[in-house]
């Protein structure tokens, strides 16, 4: 029963064969890379140095270092780059509308603010913080990165993977983005019949689970572009990405299945442009100064060794017991002779040595921008020079950022927000936000600093203005005053949530102009009020001038009208 068992499975295939032939290639073209990226493994990423060498888990690995000064600056580095673009603390990138209308709408903007927050939850809950930390020390030391984006089996949510370079093999498109990565790793066969089945084993395989299920074995996991498929279905054998477990032994293919997008981000810190698939970091710049220093290092501290031990010039005769070299030890020998234990001059005090070791650490701090990266704002510099010190890290950071938007960040991004849509981790869209295309948009500290200049800009502009306003009002015209706020409110990244919508804001305006005009109506009725008041007193002085008048008029007998207020009519008036 059980051979027969053992005859179904399966046979090696046509398919599998051409997947283990191309993965030979790729490993072909890839061997020029190893020795290099195995040197800088060995001095200044020890932790990671087994990409041609075979080492067990927790072996010692420094064994080549003397120097740590390579190993700390590209440790500094790689957390300045994972503090600057991907900061847990602060948000490092937004969402926004394509359509500038749609951005108006506070519908839109809450449900896209809602996303981001949800994207961020999401983020965090997961390992990416550990991880992308990984993915920047192997950018700094080996020039590229891989890490594994997919959803969490277990859970509802993501997991992350900074694969080491040793595991991957790449392959570029015609636009020089990494569309292809054969994955050379190790499992247990244990893990291997649960991962695709008994029934999916090679003979092999099955074996080795049955005698041995602890005993690792090694595969291939193939992810690149699926050619042939019907664009109509959507299970796992037709989505735009194959993913193919292969046994490179037997050649078998194990499992099958799919993804929706490229599941590895591979950012190249630079990259030649006739050097396809890998990319070149500081560390290959820094690494022949590191191997000096080292060489270096191991001298000095070999002479200061016989500095402190040196040795030692003893007579060939005269001395009856064995020479004591240790603290307190008594050597004998004859009186009356000058034969003496001496230190032998050895030379071994050298400045210039020490002076070559510094001059070469500090090459190895320029490779990586260390003094650049440590300018913080120290008590005694200005707002001026902190401005200035900062410009000067993202012109040097400048390049590497364009390049980590384009094949990390982005990809990174769009992958998170679609895993999170097929989990339904969203709320449901309005429904004007049908057919609307979204956009990223990079808020992190390099990138607002590198923005810096805009606002900078702004400022100046408006200095400038200033004088030239005082001389001719009109010149204000030139300025869209609602322009310049939202381009100021859009570089600073300010969160949607905090700016007021198209509508609110003409409803303010609106009322500010009613209120305005009210204001107006009331001072005006109070001016002709405080005239009104004003002129009182010479109508009342007018009308007591006639009063008088008429009272002289009527004692010399002059004709009264009748009715005249205040007084009686003629005929009403006594008679004499």
């Amino acid at each position: 029963m059980s051979e027969q068992r053992i005859l179904e499975f399966k046979p090696a295939d046509a398919r599998a064969t051409a997947l283990v032939k191309r993965f030979r290639t790729l490993q072909h073209q890839r061997s020029t890379w190893e020795e290099h990226w195995q040197q800088i493994a060995d001095y200044i990423v020890p932790r990671k140095a087994d990409v041609v060498k075979s080492r067990s888990p927790g072996d010692k690995r420094q064994e080549l270092v003397f120097d740590g000064t390579a190993i700390h600056a590209a440790e500094l580095m790689a957390a300045s780059l994972h503090g600057m673009l991907t900061n847990a603390s602060v948000p490092w990138f937004s969402l926004r509308f394509i359509g500038a209308e749609m951005n108006e709408e506070d519908e839109a903007k809450e449900w896209l603010e809602s996303v981001e927050e949800m994207m961020y939850v999401y983020m965090a809950r997961s390992n990416f913080q550990e991880q992308v930390h990984e993915l920047y020390s192997d950018l700094v030391t080996f020039g590229t990165a891989c890490m594994f984006v997919d959803a969490d089996e277990n859970d509802e949510g993501l997991r992350f993977s900074t694969r080491h370079i040793a595991e991957c093999y790449l392959s570029e498109d015609p636009r020089g983005r990494v569309d292809t990565v054969f994955r050379k790793y190790k499992v247990t066969a244990r893990s291997a019949e649960t991962m695709f089945g008994h029934e999916n084993l090679t003979r092999r395989m099955a074996k080795i689970a049955k005698e041995d299920p602890y005993e690792e074995i090694e595969l291939l996991h193939i992810v690149m572009p699926r050619n042939e498929r019907d664009p109509g279905k959507n299970d796992a054998t037709n989505k735009p990405f194959a993913s193919v477990h292969v046994d490179p032994d037997e050649k078998v293919i194990l499992g099958e299945s799919g993804y929706d997008e490229f599941p590895y981000m591979v950012p190249r810190y630079l990259k030649a442009s006739f050097e396809r698939g890998y990319g070149r970091s500081p560390s290959m710049t820094a690494l022949a100064d590191t191997k000096m220093v080292n060489k270096m290092a191991e001298v000095e501290i070999r002479a200061s060794q016989l500095q402190i031990h040196p040795p030692l010039q003893v007579p060939d005769d005269g001395f009856v017991l064995p020479v004591r070299t240790t603290p307190g030890g008594l050597n004998f020998y004859r009186s009356g002779t000058r034969d003496r234990i001496e230190p032998l001059n050895i030379g071994a005090n050298n400045p210039i040595s020490q002076q070559q070791q510094e001059i070469r650490r500090q090459m190895i701090r320029a490779a990586f921008y260390v003094d650049q990266l440590l300018l913080g704002q120290g008590p005694t510099m200005t707002a001026t020079e902190v401005i200035q010190r900062t410009e000067e890290k993202m012109r040097l950071l400048g390049p590497v950022l364009g390049r980590l938007q384009a094949e990390l960040l982005q990809p990174l991004i769009n992958r998170v927000y679609n895993l999170l849509v097929r989990q339904k981790a969203f709320a449901p869209a309005p429904d004007l936000l049908a057919n609307q295309s979204i956009e990223i948009e990079y808020v992190s500290p390099l990138a607002k600093a590198q923005r810096g200049g805009d606002i900078n800009s702004v400022v100046q502009i408006m200095e400038f203005m200033g004088p030239l306003l005082q001389i001719d009002p009109s010149v204000a015209d030139f300025l869209d005053i609602d322009g310049i706020a939202r381009h100021v409110i859009k570089v600073t990244g300010l969160p949607a949530t905090a700016v007021r919508g198209q509508a609110e804001i003409m409803e303010l305006r609106e009322q500010r102009a009613q209120m305005q005009a009210q204001q107006a109506q009331m001072q005006q009725m109070a001016m002709m009020a405080e005239s009104a008041g004003a002129a009182a007193p010479g109508l009342r002085a007018v009308d007591d001038t006639n009063v008088g008048q008429q009272l002289v008029g009527a004692a010399q007998g002059a004709p009264q009208e009748a009715g005249t207020e205040g007084l009686p009519a003629e005929e009403e008036l006594p008679a004499e």
